[in-house]
């Protein structure tokens, strides 16, 4: 009995590597997840505009309350799971986020609409802070394909997402149900974190080096965020409407054009895993962002043509798919990253988030649906402008400081 007990139970090292699959899985299910409920808002749009009785400049205010959410998530979210234990924190939040998505169908008013995209960013930006901060604790300076990962389940729920809209348009009409299953995805998942011990909490650098928050990087890239973030979010919120309004196909059509737009965003975070193992974040950074412009630039050429408009589409999700993951590597390998620092980062994004898809809304009505693409090329170039200048600062304070960039 003895002898079977030694053979058949895990030795320290395969527990702890255990503990760490458990947890990464658990971070996995919770980012399929966000992705369901941040894909969502896009292809519904015009139903909730429909629903509230409102236009469509009126309904892109949702865009600004998720991110003024989102933004208040973010703050809070580092000084939380700086303190306290974050897989409870977690399932409250996921749950949180699940019962807001099940409530969206049945407000008929704007405001209180409002009222229930704020909670739904708030939950958002929360998980999404935890999470990149508990995937880099427990996997330390090995995250790099753990963290690529992470964004690439992103990517399959908000491929789905639009599926599970599509399907709801076409079987019932209408969007409610599309907003409730998503809802009840979300659930088991909640309840999954409350059985999974928490890594501790992290407060200095795991590997004893020099390595400290550097403000002004810090601050970079929070605005690199800002950029990339307005562009992913602008483009996948308002491709739909872009589509429909020109009349290029139907709206279940247009719906599986947003879901392809996800699609080929998580596909390029699958191909990433392997990719983060053999090139150095920079080199990454740059071949997405030539990608994107050159995707958007194609748009921009033949912008009534379908055929055009979905390679283009595929083309930008594939270029910057491993932007917003390769950034954060880069920011784990240069400072000590809590969930503060984390918090700041998220802080930049919700405000892109927030700013491009309302302003892509209000010149909508104005201008007309080519705003999209416009947007999306400005977007692109500051976002290249931003790193190259993020590059540029790295490299002299690394002559400086003798701290190499990787």
């Amino acid at each position: 009995m003895h002898l079977l007990e030694t053979n058949t139970s895990l030795n320290p090292a395969q527990s702890e590597t255990k503990g760490k699959l458990s947890k990464t899985a658990g971070y996995y299910a919770a980012f399929i997840g966000l992705g369901l409920i941040t894909a969502a808002l896009g292809p519904t749009l015009p139903g909730l505009a429909e629903q509230t009785q409102t236009t469509l400049g009126q309904i892109s205010f949702l865009f600004v309350a998720r991110s003024l959410g989102y933004l208040f998530g973010s703050f809070i979210g580092g000084r939380l799971y700086d303190r306290v234990a974050g897989h409870p924190l977690i399932a409250g939040l996921l749950f949180m986020m699940a019962v807001s998505a099940f409530l969206v169908p049945f407000m008929s008013l704007l405001w209180l609409l409002v009222v229930v995209l704020v909670m739904i960013g708030i939950a958002e930006a929360t998980v999404d802070v935890g999470c990149n901060t508990l995937v880099v604790w427990v996997h330390k300076d090995k995250v790099g394909p753990f963290m690529n990962g992470l964004h690439f389940f992103f990517g399959v729920g908000a491929f789905l997402s639009p599926v599970i809209i599509g399907q709801a348009l076409l079987l019932s009409d209408g969007i409610a149900w599309g907003y409730w299953t998503m809802a009840l995805l979300i659930l088991p998942v909640s309840l999954s974190f409350l059985l999974i011990p928490s890594p501790p909490i992290q407060k200095t650098a795991y590997d004893g080096s020099a390595r400290v928050n550097k403000p002004f990087l810090v601050v970079l890239i929070a605005l690199f965020f800002f950029f990339y973030v307005g562009l992913e979010v602008g483009y996948g919120g308002w491709i739909y409407t872009y589509a429909t309004t020109l009349e290029l196909t139907s709206e279940a059509n247009a719906a599986y054009l947003t879901s392809a737009y996800w699609g080929a965003l998580t596909v390029g975070r699958l191909l990433s895993i392997p990719i983060a193992n053999r090139l150095r974040p920079r080199t990454i950074i740059a071949g997405d962002l030539a990608g994107a412009l050159l995707s958007v630039i194609v748009l921009l050429l033949w912008p009534q043509s379908l055929a055009v408009v979905w390679i283009g589409t595929l083309g930008l999700g594939l270029s910057i798919a491993s932007i917003f993951p390769t950034m954060l590597s880069l920011a784990e390998r240069n400072m000590t990253v809590t969930g503060q620092t984390t918090s700041w980062f998220f802080v930049g994004a919700s405000t892109g988030g927030m700013t491009v898809p309302w302003l892509i809304g209000q010149l909508f009505e104005i201008t007309g649906p080519y705003t999209v693409l416009w947007a999306s090329l400005v977007g692109a170039i500051l976002t290249a402008v931003l790193f190259s200048g993020l590059l540029a600062w790295v490299n002299r304070s690394s002559r400086q400081s003798a701290v190499a960039l990787n």
